[in-house]
Protein backbone atom coordinates (compact mmCIF):
# COMPACT_ATOMS: atom_id res chain seq x y z
CA UNK A 1 0.00 0.00 0.00
CA UNK A 2 2.72 2.48 0.77
CA UNK A 3 4.02 1.85 -2.89
CA UNK A 4 1.36 3.15 -4.42
CA UNK A 5 1.02 6.18 -2.23
CA UNK A 6 4.36 6.82 -3.41
CA UNK A 7 4.13 6.32 -7.11
CA UNK A 8 1.03 8.65 -6.97
CA UNK A 9 3.45 11.44 -5.95
CA UNK A 10 5.61 11.21 -9.22
CA UNK A 11 4.42 11.65 -12.44
CA UNK A 12 2.57 8.54 -13.61
CA UNK A 13 4.69 6.19 -11.40
CA UNK A 14 8.58 6.98 -12.92
CA UNK A 15 11.88 7.62 -11.24
CA UNK A 16 13.93 10.45 -12.20
CA UNK A 17 15.41 8.59 -15.99
CA UNK A 18 12.02 8.12 -16.77
CA UNK A 19 11.87 4.62 -16.63
CA UNK A 20 9.56 2.76 -14.82
CA UNK A 21 9.89 1.31 -11.17
CA UNK A 22 9.39 -2.49 -12.70
CA UNK A 23 12.40 -1.81 -15.53
CA UNK A 24 14.13 -0.81 -12.62
CA UNK A 25 14.23 -4.02 -10.71
CA UNK A 26 16.19 -7.20 -11.39
CA UNK A 27 14.32 -10.16 -12.89
CA UNK A 28 14.52 -11.95 -9.58
CA UNK A 29 12.59 -8.80 -7.79
CA UNK A 30 10.20 -8.72 -10.31
CA UNK A 31 8.53 -11.73 -9.08
CA UNK A 32 5.11 -10.31 -7.49
CA UNK A 33 5.32 -8.87 -4.06
CA UNK A 34 2.63 -9.53 -1.42
CA UNK A 35 0.41 -6.35 -2.57
CA UNK A 36 0.15 -7.68 -6.25
CA UNK A 37 -0.47 -10.57 -5.11
CA UNK A 38 -3.31 -9.71 -2.88
CA UNK A 39 -4.82 -7.63 -5.43
CA UNK A 40 -4.39 -10.83 -8.23
CA UNK A 41 -6.30 -12.66 -5.40
CA UNK A 42 -8.85 -10.40 -4.71
CA UNK A 43 -9.39 -10.15 -9.03
CA UNK A 44 -9.93 -14.18 -8.67
CA UNK A 45 -12.45 -14.15 -6.08
CA UNK A 46 -14.56 -11.18 -7.26
CA UNK A 47 -14.50 -12.87 -10.77
CA UNK A 48 -15.34 -16.26 -9.02
CA UNK A 49 -18.30 -14.53 -7.02
CA UNK A 50 -19.44 -13.03 -10.37
CA UNK A 51 -19.50 -16.73 -11.57
CA UNK A 52 -21.15 -17.84 -9.15
CA UNK A 53 -23.53 -15.51 -8.95
CA UNK A 54 -24.18 -15.91 -12.53
CA UNK A 55 -24.97 -19.70 -11.93
CA UNK A 56 -27.04 -19.21 -9.24
CA UNK A 57 -30.05 -17.01 -11.05
CA UNK A 58 -29.85 -20.24 -13.57
CA UNK A 59 -29.87 -22.29 -10.74
CA UNK A 60 -32.94 -20.53 -9.31
CA UNK A 61 -34.66 -20.13 -11.97
CA UNK A 62 -34.17 -23.70 -12.27
CA UNK A 63 -33.71 -23.46 -16.13
CA UNK A 64 -31.56 -25.19 -18.48
CA UNK A 65 -29.66 -22.20 -21.21
CA UNK A 66 -31.99 -23.97 -23.76
CA UNK A 67 -34.96 -23.43 -21.67
CA UNK A 68 -33.88 -19.92 -20.92
CA UNK A 69 -33.12 -19.36 -24.98
CA UNK A 70 -36.83 -21.22 -25.13
CA UNK A 71 -38.82 -18.68 -23.01
CA UNK A 72 -36.78 -15.47 -24.10
CA UNK A 73 -37.79 -16.64 -27.96
CA UNK A 74 -41.58 -17.09 -26.77
CA UNK A 75 -40.98 -13.66 -24.87
CA UNK A 76 -40.21 -11.83 -28.37
CA UNK A 77 -42.43 -13.18 -30.24
CA UNK A 78 -45.21 -12.32 -28.06
CA UNK A 79 -44.24 -8.49 -27.82
CA UNK A 80 -43.74 -9.04 -32.09
CA UNK A 81 -47.49 -10.08 -31.52
CA UNK A 82 -48.08 -7.20 -29.77
CA UNK A 83 -46.96 -4.67 -32.14
CA UNK A 84 -48.51 -6.50 -35.17
CA UNK A 85 -51.85 -5.86 -34.53
CA UNK A 86 -51.46 -1.89 -33.47
CA UNK A 87 -49.42 -1.51 -36.33
CA UNK A 88 -51.70 -3.04 -38.98
CA UNK A 89 -54.24 -0.57 -37.47
CA UNK A 90 -52.53 2.23 -37.88
CA UNK A 91 -51.81 1.26 -41.63
CA UNK A 92 -55.00 0.71 -42.72
CA UNK A 93 -56.19 3.87 -40.68
CA UNK A 94 -53.38 6.25 -42.41
CA UNK A 95 -54.77 4.82 -45.86
CA UNK A 96 -58.76 5.33 -45.24
CA UNK A 97 -57.67 8.68 -44.24
CA UNK A 98 -55.92 9.15 -47.92
CA UNK A 99 -59.00 8.03 -48.89
CA UNK A 100 -61.02 10.15 -47.16
CA UNK A 101 -58.97 13.32 -47.61
CA UNK A 102 -59.24 12.38 -51.47
CA UNK A 103 -62.83 12.13 -51.22
CA UNK A 104 -62.90 15.65 -49.14
CA UNK A 105 -60.89 17.61 -51.64
CA UNK A 106 -63.60 16.20 -54.80
CA UNK A 107 -66.31 17.16 -52.83
CA UNK A 108 -64.66 20.41 -51.72
CA UNK A 109 -64.57 20.95 -56.03
CA UNK A 110 -68.17 20.06 -56.58
CA UNK A 111 -68.66 22.58 -53.93
CA UNK A 112 -66.81 25.29 -55.42
CA UNK A 113 -68.95 24.74 -58.86
CA UNK A 114 -71.79 24.40 -57.15
CA UNK A 115 -71.06 27.94 -56.02
CA UNK A 116 -70.72 28.88 -59.33
CA UNK A 117 -73.67 27.58 -60.71
CA UNK A 118 -75.30 29.30 -57.97
CA UNK A 119 -74.36 32.20 -58.96
CA UNK A 120 -74.74 32.44 -62.35
CA UNK A 121 -78.48 30.88 -61.87
CA UNK A 122 -79.05 34.19 -59.68
CA UNK A 123 -78.55 36.77 -62.85
CA UNK A 124 -82.11 37.04 -64.80
CA UNK A 125 -80.56 36.67 -68.09
CA UNK A 126 -79.17 33.31 -67.24
CA UNK A 127 -82.33 31.70 -65.90
CA UNK A 128 -84.32 33.08 -69.54
CA UNK A 129 -81.36 31.78 -71.68
CA UNK A 130 -82.09 28.68 -69.69
CA UNK A 131 -85.39 28.37 -70.08
CA UNK A 132 -85.01 29.60 -73.69
CA UNK A 133 -82.13 26.65 -74.43
CA UNK A 134 -84.16 23.56 -72.03
CA UNK A 135 -87.67 24.27 -72.31
CA UNK A 136 -88.01 25.97 -75.55
CA UNK A 137 -89.89 28.85 -74.20
CA UNK A 138 -90.55 31.99 -76.27
CA UNK A 139 -91.42 35.49 -75.86
CA UNK A 140 -94.81 36.87 -76.63
CA UNK A 141 -94.37 37.81 -80.47
CA UNK A 142 -91.53 35.52 -81.55
CA UNK A 143 -92.02 33.07 -83.89
CA UNK A 144 -90.26 29.94 -83.08
CA UNK A 145 -88.73 27.66 -85.03
CA UNK A 146 -87.45 23.81 -84.74
CA UNK A 147 -84.78 22.75 -86.93
CA UNK A 148 -84.91 18.68 -88.15
CA UNK A 149 -81.41 17.35 -88.53
CA UNK A 150 -80.48 13.98 -90.57
CA UNK A 151 -79.28 12.76 -87.29
CA UNK A 152 -82.59 13.29 -85.72
CA UNK A 153 -85.08 11.81 -88.46
CA UNK A 154 -83.09 8.39 -88.04
CA UNK A 155 -83.74 8.60 -84.51
CA UNK A 156 -87.43 8.59 -84.70
CA UNK A 157 -87.70 6.30 -87.86
CA UNK A 158 -85.88 3.58 -85.59
CA UNK A 159 -88.50 0.73 -84.13
CA UNK A 160 -89.32 0.89 -80.91
CA UNK A 161 -87.75 -1.23 -78.10
CA UNK A 162 -90.91 -2.28 -76.37
CA UNK A 163 -92.36 -5.76 -76.08
CA UNK A 164 -93.74 -6.71 -79.67
CA UNK A 165 -96.85 -7.87 -80.17
CA UNK A 166 -97.73 -11.25 -79.39
CA UNK A 167 -99.88 -13.56 -82.27
CA UNK A 168 -103.08 -14.49 -80.81
CA UNK A 169 -104.01 -18.35 -81.43
CA UNK A 170 -102.38 -21.69 -80.20
CA UNK A 171 -99.15 -22.90 -81.74
CA UNK A 172 -100.52 -25.58 -83.63
CA UNK A 173 -102.86 -23.16 -85.42
CA UNK A 174 -100.23 -21.03 -86.51
CA UNK A 175 -98.08 -23.92 -87.57
CA UNK A 176 -101.12 -25.18 -89.90
CA UNK A 177 -101.21 -21.79 -91.35
CA UNK A 178 -97.80 -21.89 -92.59
CA UNK A 179 -97.93 -25.54 -93.97
CA UNK A 180 -101.27 -24.89 -95.57
CA UNK A 181 -99.92 -21.33 -96.83
CA UNK A 182 -102.79 -19.30 -95.49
Amino acid sequence: MADRGRARGRRGGRDDGGRSSRARRPASARRRTGADNAETTRSRLRRGLAAKRASGAAKVLGMSTTRRAAVVAIVVCALAFTVAVPLRTYLSQRSEVRDQEAQQSQLQQQVTQLQDRKAQLSDPAQIEAEARRRLRYVKPGEAPYMVQLPEDQAAAQAPPTGPQPVPQGSWYEKLWDQVSGG
